[in-house]
This record gives structure tokens, C-alpha cells and sequence, in this order.
């Protein structure tokens, strides 16, 4: 059964449900098609083995295939992404068209967890969006990013922010629509992911919040039922924030503004899939974080050593990102005068 979707700024169409997106009726232009186990059309876009060879991961153990190798398809027609537990897709090169495959026994769910995750990211770096390792949050009517590496609490953050009422724009992901002047945080998917132990200190043992796929164990908190909100239409980014890991932290929260310098290092190390850019990819984010260090501000946000404390470090957040706010407000005053 085919399916539309808004997803990341992108207006999608899909030959079959995609798990977690949320299906959208509105009449526009499509400018990005998904087709999903086609039958023979995909004899076209996998017959060959990949080429030109531009990412293999890391393997976990010696004599094990890598988790993913990336290169091209088709002559350089398409992007080809094959993982080793079975999924492989193809994209193609203008970030138009995304075809996918994975085998009889491997469930949708599984399949999707890439599909949303790296393959439609790099449509969106193909197109020349920026995408930050970070979670959105709406607090007011601007967004915020919580950014950090791998571990640092993004998801547990945002997941945080959404028990306390708080709209989640995107859980992992912070897509910026660069409109010159100033950034948008383009809404992505109702979702945010959690492993069982945030979940358990979050909820409560009581709550029994979904698994993303019936094979992992990580679950998801769904932001369109239950009292939580998704924010469904894009936001200008106010703030940025880099959450420092769980070692020698304080008693109390702390927020410490970075300079531009050091604002434009940071983001740099925390753009997502910065790994697969090519050269002029990487220069035009360059550009973009350039503006961006220089127009929004980045905080450190250093959280209290006590993990029970995360509901008062998001208080402590949004705080802050209504009093930068209101500065904003009065500067735009200011400005007209």
C-alpha cells in the first residue's frame, strides 16, 4: 500500500508503510521516491558489485564482514549501501530515488532502522543539508539542539524533555534548512529512542514503551499519542548545546558559552555522516558552520552527577533558552530603532 510522508523537509512517497514516519496527506510535489523490495526491478540497481569503494566500517572482530561498505552502482549512477546482516540499498546519485532490498527471513523493522537513519540522511547531505549529531527540542517557538558524541545522552535528554511536555522536533538528527540569515530545525519522525535503562529511569518500571523491532531491545517513546507532542512543522534554531559525558560532573547543572573559535570545532566534530561527505561536500559544511558559530550560540551543558537530576538539567536548559530569547527579542528592537 503506497505512503506519503514529510519527513526532514522532505516531501517522500513510498511503495510501502515505513515503520515509525508519520504518513502525511498533503497535496506537494514529491521529490523523493522510496521503493522497498520491488521485485525484479531490482535486478537493475544490484546486479553489479560495488565499485569505487568510499567507506567500509570498521570491523567488530577479526574475520567478521564489516558492518556496512558504501561505493557505487550502476557506473556511478548510484550510491550503493550494502550491510553485512542482509539489508542493501541504493540511492540514487542527485538523492532522488532510494531503492531497497533485504532478505526473506529480515523484518521491515530491521530494514527501516538503516532506512531512516543513515540512507535518508545522506539523501538529505546529497541535497546539501547540514545535519548536526543532535536532538531537537521546541521550547517556545524556537528550537534547540542537544548535541553530543556517541553515549553523551542526546536521546535520554530529549526523551527528558518530552516527559516534561516539551515538543520534540527529532531524536538524534538536527537537520538545518540554511536560509542565510538563519537556520530552521526541520522536523523528522514522531519518535524518540531509548534503551531500556533510560526508559526504566525516566517512566518507571510501569510504563511499557514499545520496541523499536521485535529483534532489539531498545524501545521508543511515541510522540503522537499519550500526551506527548511532536513539532511538526520547522522551527529557527536559538541555541545549540554539547552535552559533556558523565565524568567529574558537578552537583548542579552548568551551561558554559563557547566562543565562536570553539563553537565551529565543536560543531565540526559533531555533523552527522561527516564520515561518507567528499570534498566539496565538506567544504559547503564548513561554510555553513562557519555562519552558524558565529550567529547562534553554543553552550557546554555539564549535567549533575546524580542521573536523577536530568528533569532539573532540561528546566535548566530551557531556561536559559528563553533567556537567550528574550535577548534575541530585544536586540531585533533595538535593531529597528
Amino acid at each position: 500500500m503506497p505512503a506519503s510522508y514529510l519527513v526532514y523537509g522532505l516531501r517522500a512517497s513510498s511503495n510501502i508503510p515505513i515503520p515509525g514516519l508519520a504518513a502525511s496527506d498533503e497535496s506537494c510535489p514529491v521529490s523523493l521516491h522510496i521503493r522497498l523490495k520491488d521485485g525484479s526491478n531490482f535486478a537493475s540497481k544490484f546486479s553489479a558489485s560495488l565499485s569505487d569503494i568510499f567507506y567500509t566500517s570498521a570491523s567488530p572482530d577479526p574475520g567478521i564482514d564489516p558492518n556496512v561498505r558504501a561505493g557505487m552502482l550502476n557506473g556511478g549512477a548510484y550510491y550503493g549501501f550494502f550491510y553485512s546482516d542482509g539489508p542493501r540499498f541504493a540511492i540514487e546519485r542527485h538523492g532522488r530515488e532510494i531503492w531497497g532490498d533485504w532478505p526473506d527471513d529480515y523484518s521491515l523493522e530491521d530494514a527501516s532502522r538503516y532506512l531512516v537513519g543513515q540512507i535518508l540522511n545522506f539523501v538529505l547531505r546529497l541535497r546539501g543539508a547540514t545535519s548536526l549529531h543532535a536532538s531537537s527540542i521546541a521550547v517556545g517557538d524556537r528550537a534547540i539542539a542537544i548535541m553530543g558524541a556517541a553515549g553523551a545522552g542526546k536521546s535520554t535528554t530529549a526523551a527528558a524533555f518530552a516527559r516534561l511536555g516539551y515538543p520534540i522536533l527529532a531524536d538524534d538528527v538536527a537537520v538545518l534548512d540554511d536560509r542565510g540569515g538563519t537556520f530552521l530545525v526541520q522536523p523528522g519522525y514522531p519518535r524518540v529512542n531509548v534503551w531500556p535503562d533510560s526508559a526504566r529511569s525516566l517512566f518507571g518500571p510501569e510504563e511499557d514503551l514499545p520496541q523499536i523491532t521485535p529483534t532489539w531491545e531498545k524501545k521508543y517513546v511515541p510522540l503522537d499519542r499519550d500526551g506527548y507532542r511532536f513539532q511538526s512543522s520547522a522551527l529557527p534554531l536559538s541555541a545549540v548545546y554539547l552535552l559533556e559525558l558523565r565524568e567529574e560532573l558537578p552537583d548542579a547543572p552548568v551551561l558554559q558559552e563557547l566562543t565562536a573559535r570553539d563553537a565551529f570545532i565543536v560543531l565540526v566534530a559533531n555533523t552527522y555522516l561527516n564520515f561518507l561527505l567528499d570534498a566539496d561536500m565538506r567544504k559547503r559544511e564548513f561554510e555553513v558552520l562557519g555562519r552558524l558559530s558565529r550567529t547562534v550560540p553554543v553552550r557546554r551543558a555539564r549535567p549533575a552527577n546524580n542521573p536523577a537530576k536530568v528533569f532539573e538539567f532540561c528546566e535548566a536548559i530551557a531556561a536559559d533558552a528563553k533567556r537567550l530569547r528574550k535577548q534575541e527579542s530585544a536586540n531585533a528592537m533595538l535593531g529597528t530603532r
